[in-house]
């Protein structure tokens, strides 16, 4: 699904991760930008979104797969040429978002991606096993690159050990991101993880909206 801002086919292109049983409102959180907004519908989060194998948070559940590089080169090389091609757009630019595992995956897709401009990492699964030191160790290129990350102030407070780190280790993901010169903003929301997704995710498209069209 795509949402052609008000700038029009040239716009700058924000690619939203979105899970195709519970899809994301797209005329709504993208309201009023002047950024074109996709949808991509990824199915089996855990294995498509994550950067590396590791162990479920939950008995009974798979592990997370970890096949978020062949996701990101179907991304780079399958769906955004065809989806351009498709609707006729020819972004200036191109932004990445998502929400939970998606966000986590619009991160690590983004210090990957140098041709990203932009990302919104909202409410992201940053206390994936080994996020932070993966982070530590990169170098990614920043100049003229902007980041949004975002967080629900109860989601440090969930019942599995993992889940506590959420806010230490976003908070240094922040850091680390201001260190390297890109340009990050950071929203501490009221309320836990699943509190008002639709409005936090406007919110992060607002920003990048902003953000690529200044």
């Amino acid at each position: 699904m795509v949402h052609v801002g008000t700038a029009g086919l040239t716009a700058p292109c924000i690619y939203l991760i979105d899970a195709p049983e519970h899809p994301t409102p797209l005329d709504e959180v993208a309201s009023g930008l002047a950024s074109t907004v996709v949808s991509v519908p990824v199915a089996n989060w855990g294995s498509a979104l994550t950067p590396w194998p590791a162990e479920a948070l939950y008995r009974g559940e798979e592990a997370y797969a970890g096949k978020a590089p062949e996701t990101l080169e179907w991304l780079l090389g399958e769906v955004m040429p065809s989806c351009e091609q498709q609707a006729g757009l020819t972004p200036k630019t191109r932004a990445i978002a998502g929400y939970s595992l998606a966000g986590l995956f619009s991160l690590y897709a983004f210090l990957r991606e140098p041709s990203l401009a932009a990302v919104a990492c909202l409410s992201g699964s940053l206390w994936y096993e080994g996020w932070v030191e993966h982070m530590e160790s990169l170098s990614p290129t920043a100049a003229g690159r902007y980041a949004f990350l975002s967080l629900g102030s109860k989601e440090r407070r969930a019942s599995r050990p993992q889940l506590k780190r959420v806010q230490d280790n976003t908070e240094r993901c922040v850091e680390l991101l201001r260190a390297w010169g890109i340009e990050t903003d950071y929203v501490l929301n009221p309320g836990g993880h699943l509190t008002a997704i639709t409005a936090r995710t406007q919110a992060g498209l607002q920003a990048l909206d902003r953000a690529l069209c200044r």
